[in-house]
């Protein structure tokens, strides 16, 4: 029963170290992302409008 545990418990271990670099991001060869800045308005405590720029990229 142990090495049954042990021996699946290994296996697990390297499925997830296969699929983890897989799911890291699509960069590859010629691509680049697509950015923009997004500007997100907002209200602080005392009513003044606080303009945030974001950078998105996708």
């Amino acid at each position: 029963m142990r090495k049954f545990i042990v021996s699946a418990t290994v296996a697990l271990v390297a499925a997830v170290s296969f699929a983890a670099p897989s799911q890291a991001g699509y960069y590859s060869y010629g691509y680049e992302p697509y950015c923009f800045i997004k500007k997100v308005k907002a209200y602080d405590y005392y009513g003044n409008v606080v303009i945030k720029r974001i950078k998105v990229c996708k």
